[in-house]
């Protein structure tokens, strides 16, 4: 985030739940309506079996419905902040509020260092880091065979 000219930090301690639950991240200055900005990641598998039967109706779904959760989850973050979930899936799909709050902080960057692509960058970023853990996770499901000699 300090790249789109807003400093921030990760996982704030002083946006601890009752529960000790925090978010991922606030903007140490305000981003939109004066509150800064926080937010919590998730990332859904999209064939896992809490969501499969959403994403086979609708795509998206399932980040979605991790959206939604998140929303309620830091619900009492909205009297001060402004609170954005980012939600995920495995295959790639991401909630409409991510979406959102991505393409800000990339106009935000774009307005810092003047490069028009600073959106289509970030949103590269993101999925090469899901890409990578899809293929961290697939290796893990082959077994471990001796060498062939």
């Amino acid at each position: 985030m300090t790249r789109a000219g807003v400093p921030s930090m990760k996982e704030p301690h002083r946006l601890v739940r009752d529960d000790g639950k925090r978010p991922d991240g606030l903007t140490l200055l305000p981003l939109n309506s004066g509150c800064s900005a926080t937010w919590d990641v998730t990332v859904v598998d999209t064939l896992g079996s809490a969501y499969l039967q959403q994403s086979a109706i609708t795509g998206a779904n399932a980040a979605e419905t991790a959206a939604a959760r998140k929303i309620s989850k830091y619900s009492s973050l909205s009297l001060t902040h402004d609170f954005f979930p980012v939600a995920l899936e495995t295959l790639g799909p991401i909630s409409v509020s991510a979406q959102e709050f991505l393409a800000q902080i990339g106009r935000h960057s774009t307005e810092v260092t003047t490069d028009p692509r600073e959106t289509t960058f970030l949103f590269q970023r993101l999925s090469v880091a899901v890409q990578r853990f899809n293929a961290a996770c697939l290796g893990d499901t082959f077994p471990i065979s001796e060498s062939a000699p």
